[in-house]
């Protein structure tokens, strides 16, 4: 099944619509495409003008899938790219998903899970947020949902900055901490370091910042690794590959209490989700603090 689809003035072909993709939840292609047309007004201020890592599944979640970060030549014209040098030398083109044509075109080949970088186009070395990963191996979640408060409590009393939580729609939490532009990634990697390390002294009996799994004691790891040039994070609203195609979603922090999973909110539920309640993330980057002033205030600490 193939149709030819117009966004942004840009037209071309859709195919294999009816290819299911999510077995469990007997969803197909043509369903996918649909759910990133809904969302696309609420998902492309997350993707707008940041580094993009695609994860593509060709046959559905069920068979294999592969990451990609350079644009392919067979991409038209009209996607935006961006090119940059990795650490080795060689260069790489970041695909941009700056408009719904893009969206649409990238779900169309297979692109299931949209993964962003921390910083933008325009200041691709300094980032804009600091994020503390919560993502356990054998945790519970209320151990999870725990921990996120109280990192939220740290980064607000202690730091006097606004901390937001996401589900990551797979097993665990994101904490992020949006920041003006003042430093570079290996500044913004360090200080996370010391925070996380800070945050797990106040809490030896159940955090940890130990890096080596058998290390861990089965406390919850801290972990800022994504904090760094080329790394990413899964983008808010992204889906999942997960049996019943759940969603990473931004939330307030009072819905915490009644969370039972990182994979509450799915395909079948966002929507309602977002028809009664506004983005909590929608104000994100007006949050932003002056990363000297957090680097003062956590030295004193």
């Amino acid at each position: 099944m193939e149709k030819e689809v117009s966004y942004n003035k840009q037209s071309f072909k859709i195919g294999n619509l009816d290819k299911t993709f999510y077995p469990n939840a007997d969803l197909t292609k043509g369903d996918v495409i649909e759910y990133y047309e809904k969302i696309a007004d609420t998902i492309l201020p997350y993707l707008k003008n940041r580094p993009l890592t695609l994860q593509r599944f060709p046959n559905g979640i069920a068979d294999k899938n592969f990451y990609q970060k350079d644009k392919p030549d067979y991409f038209p014209d009209w996607i935006e790219s961006l090119t940059t040098k990795k650490q080795d030398g060689d260069k790489i083109e970041y695909v941009l998903c700056n408009n719904k044509a893009t969206l649409i075109y990238l779900v169309n080949q297979a692109g299931i899970i949209f993964h962003t970088g921390l910083s933008t186009q325009k200041n691709l070395e300094k980032p804009d947020k600091i994020i503390i990963d919560l993502d356990p191996s054998t945790t519970n979640f209320e151990t999870i949902k725990t921990a996120a408060k109280r990192i939220k409590k740290i980064i607000e009393e202690k730091l006097n900055a606004t901390a937001f939580v996401m589900t990551t729609g797979s097993r665990g939490l994101h904490v992020m901490l949006p920041i003006k532009l003042q430093a570079n990634f290996d500044e913004v990697r360090e200080f996370s370091q010391n925070l996380a390390t800070y945050i797990a002294k106040q809490y030896p009996e159940d955090l940890t910042t130990a890096v080596r799994k058998n290390k861990r004691e089965n406390k919850l790891f801290l972990d800022v690794a994504r904090n760094a040039l080329g790394q990413t994070a899964v983008c808010p609203y992204s889906l999942r590959a997960i049996k019943n195609a759940p969603v990473a979603t931004p939330l307030e922090w009072d819905e915490l209490a009644q969370l039972e999973s990182a994979q509450k909110y799915t395909v079948s539920n966002i929507f309602r989700r977002l028809a009664q309640k506004d983005d909590p993330w929608a104000q994100f980057s007006d949050k932003a603090v002056s990363f000297k002033n957090l680097q003062e205030k956590l030295e004193k600490l």
